[in-house]
């Protein structure tokens, strides 16, 4: 789903063009600040939204085979709550 039928969603249920796109900018804009300063985001029944930290590692270019050192690196994560899990699963 992208963007612009979260949008057209939003506005199935009710909201103006208007609110529903404002609304999307600005929960996402609060996710992404929070994230931002190395906080979780926790949206009951939802979800768990942080930031996690990757090591640095090496690896090796396939094309070149040449050994490359992947710098560490701070990269966001999503883990689905419980409820989430099981909605889906039915």
């Amino acid at each position: 789903m992208t963007k612009a039928e979260m949008i057209s969603a939003l506005i199935e249920k009710g909201y103006s063009k208007k609110s529903a796109e404002r609304a999307l900018i600005d929960v996402f804009g609060v996710i992404t600040e929070t994230l931002e300063k190395g906080e979780k985001v926790s949206v009951s029944g939802f979800g768990i939204f942080e930031v996690r930290d990757r090591a640095e590692k090496t690896v090796v270019n396939p094309q070149t085979k040449k050994i490359v050192v992947v710098p560490a690196r701070k990269v966001p994560a999503y883990k689905a709550a419980k409820a989430l899990k099981e909605k889906i699963a039915k």
